[in-house]
């Protein structure tokens, strides 16, 4: 139940009567919510040690969305951060797009999962060999969705500059409900979530290496082994763990590490939820959920020097926002220990109860009014303005 999925489930939430179509259904793997739907999968379901070894039929994905059959329905809302906004839309029915980014390994970010050390020389060859494929692919089949929305400001401008579209942005759900501010903090830093190579926990490890801290890392995936190999004795792997655990975990840490450059950033939200700041990677949707101490102070005297030449009350600017974590401006492990040292000097700037306060604007019950209003308005706008033809 990654970033993806909790939106599904609001989504499912919002749409009780709603069909999931799928490439792939792993049983169980899912929240309650997803696996009562009718979910109906694709060929690649099929296919040997599909569960675990999926990736392997990234060839396929194209062909297999293309193949699900939505004849019947009149609103087709896809949920896609590789090939399900690829899906054949019947010519009667509307396509919302919610896209949390254009394909990260064919556009923007291929060098980070076919670096040194990232992918065996097969896959390798193999992703390369595509990407070209791919991107005509997912460009072509743009012509199919009526309209997009994008997780963040970040992710729709990729769309902008990869496929030439306009996209809304509506933040994603975060239910802020799970989490809370602990009575105390524990010596420890977090990492948390799915070890892709483009969140770069590489840099937080050899870091923390240096650094000789205590790092606790929850989440496995496809660098497991590569990280836990790079690992010194400060650093503890907890594999997954229960939400309620995590949820533990972010209100004891002293502060969440965040070295990746993402969509949106679901986990920062979670962390200054539960009263914790961020230090993370400058770049990407976390500029627009972070408020960052280094930009904070030159705000702060930008707003003085401005309201002092100019006193009349009425055109002051309001007094900015708390800080709720730091940013570093560079992958390097340098810049991580600069920032962790600044966090250090500068731990009694973060108000607990300022960063929760901070995080409530991105709350699961904001993410369903603004969604659902835009569907409804959308299909309203569809159903007076008549059909689309068939692609």
């Amino acid at each position: 139940m990654r970033g993806g999925e909790r939106c599904l489930e609001a989504l499912c939430e919002l749409f009780p009567g709603a069909d999931i179509f799928t490439l792939l259904h792993v049983k169980g793997s899912a929240s309650k919510t997803i696996e009562e739907r009718r979910i109906r999968t694709s060929a690649i379901q099929a296919l040997p040690f599909a569960a675990s070894r999926y990736r392997y039929y990234l060839p396929l994905f194209p062909w297999a969305i293309e193949q699900l059959k939505l004849d019947g329905y009149d609103l087709i809302l896809s949920s896609s951060h590789c090939v399900a906004k690829g899906v054949r839309p019947p010519p009667e029915a509307l396509h919302i797009a919610y896209v949390y980014t254009p394909m990260r390994y064919i556009w923007d970010m291929q060098d980070a999962y076919v670096g040194s050390g990232r992918m065996g020389p097969v896959s390798r060859l193999m992703l390369r060999a595509i990407a070209g494929r791919l991107r005509r692919w997912d460009i072509a089949v743009n012509i199919r969705i009526d309209h997009f929305v994008a997780i963040s400001h970040h992710v729709a401008d990729r769309i902008r500059r990869h496929y030439r579209r306009e996209a809304e942005v509506i933040y994603p759900p975060v239910e802020t409900a799970r989490f809370h501010i602990a009575e105390r903090t524990d010596d420890y830093y977090l990492v948390a979530g799915a070890m892709a190579p483009y969140k770069r926990i590489d840099l937080a490890i050899e870091a923390f290496n240096h650094l000789r801290r205590h790092l606790v890392i929850v989440g496995e995936g496809q660098e497991s082994q590569r990280l836990r190999r790079m690992a010194g004795p400060t650093i503890e792997f907890l594999g997954w763990r229960p939400d309620s655990e995590v949820a533990d975990l972010l209100s004891r840490c002293r502060a969440l590490i965040f070295p990746g450059e993402e969509d949106f950033g679901i986990l920062p939200v979670e962390a200054m939820a539960s009263g914790r700041p961020v230090i993370a990677y400058g770049k990407g949707g976390v500029t627009e959920t972070v408020v960052p101490l280094n930009s904070f102070e030159f705000r702060v005297s930008s707003l003085e020097s401005r309201t002092s030449a100019n006193p009349k009350p009425e055109t002051r600017n309001p007094k900015p926002e708390a800080p709720t974590g730091i940013f570093f401006y560079e992958q390097t492990i340098e810049a991580v220990i600069q920032a962790i040292d600044l966090f250090e000097r500068s731990a009694d700037r973060f108000d607990p109860e300022a960063l929760r306060t901070h995080a409530l604007t991105f709350d699961r019950s904001i993410f369903e009014k603004r969604i659902a209003t835009y569907i409804a308005e959308r299909f309203e706008e569809w159903k007076r303005g008549g059909r689309r033809r068939s692609c």
